[in-house]
């Protein structure tokens, strides 16, 4: 199987994986420069740098890079270690260069009014592919959207068996009105819980009322933590433009940055605030 070709399946399906370079060889080893492997998610492996305990300690190494998303660098000596001969003293020493390849995030946009343009052109600036979903094809069209690369005019029931929802996924519920919010987010907490990112659009007392009718019918708070509504970073925005640029920064933060680091910069849903602090502008 050529490696090339498997990173692009598995960044379609939207899985992580890890490839392994031998970057650096001095003396006699037991493969050759530029060799490679590719380790998946669920630990299989494509290609080879050579066997025994070092593609071992590699193939740990690789479940560590898909796991914080950093690369690694590591530094093998045949010759002074014999737990890396394996019966067979090579001489040699190398550098194996171990990089995470991650899927393209895709942020789906519910609701197709003025914020969700302006969010659909941020996100692609910001290297998210973008999925638009309205029930209304006059608001819901790549005229509209054309930086989108998937559309969907048809009501929200019919189109979420169409979505694939992994960790690579960003969802940003901004519809028209409050009863097509809550058909998302139900949808979103039942079935897409695993999403990177789940956001709504509303004032953060909206948002609770809306926590608390779910409530009532059984589901459990903590399905409701990960939430982040208002949505976006607090930077005092007002117009659709703005909102745009405090959500795509919050997804970015999300993106990038270890998970107690973002955090800390969005307002979670439950975070305490001072009773005078403002909802936010992010609101219906």
């Amino acid at each position: 199987m050529d490696i090339y070709s498997e990173v692009v399946r598995l960044r379609r399906l939207g899985q992580k994986c890890a490839i392994a370079t031998i970057v650096q060889v001095n003396g006699s080893i037991p493969s050759y420069p530029s060799a490679k492997i590719l380790v998946r998610e669920d630990g299989s492996m494509v290609g080879t740098i050579g066997g025994g305990c070092v593609e071992a300690e590699v193939w740990n190494a690789a479940r560590e890079v898909m796991d914080t998303e950093r690369p690694r660098n590591l530094q093998f000596n045949l010759g002074n270690d014999a737990a890396y001969d394996n019966g067979l003293i090579c001489g040699g020493q190398l550098s194996v260069f171990v990089e995470p390849v991650l899927p393209q995030p895709r942020a789906l946009i519910f609701g197709a009014g003025h914020i969700s343009r302006s969010l659909c052109h941020m996100a692609s600036m910001a290297g998210f592919e973008v999925d638009i979903i309205d029930n209304r094809e006059i608001y819901a069209n790549q005229e509209r959207f054309p930086e989108a690369t998937g559309i969907f005019a048809e009501e929200y029931e019919d189109v979420f068996s169409k979505l694939e929802v992994n960790e690579s996924t960003y969802i940003v519920i901004v519809t028209r009105g409050h009863r097509d919010d809550m058909r998302v987010l139900r949808w979103a907490i039942e079935h897409a819980r695993h999403a990177r990112y789940i956001s709504m659009v509303g004032s953060k007392r909206k948002v609770l009322g809306v926590i608390k009718e779910f409530e009532k019918e059984g589901l459990p708070r903590e399905w409701f933590e990960r939430i982040y509504a208002p949505m976006g970073l607090e930077i005092g925005a007002i117009t659709p433009e703005e909102i745009a640029i405090s959500v795509v920064a919050e997804m970015v933060a999300c993106r990038r940055l270890p998970a107690g680091k973002w955090r800390a910069l969005s307002m979670s849903l439950f975070a305490d605030q001072p009773a005078s602090a403002p909802d936010t502008a992010v609101s219906k």
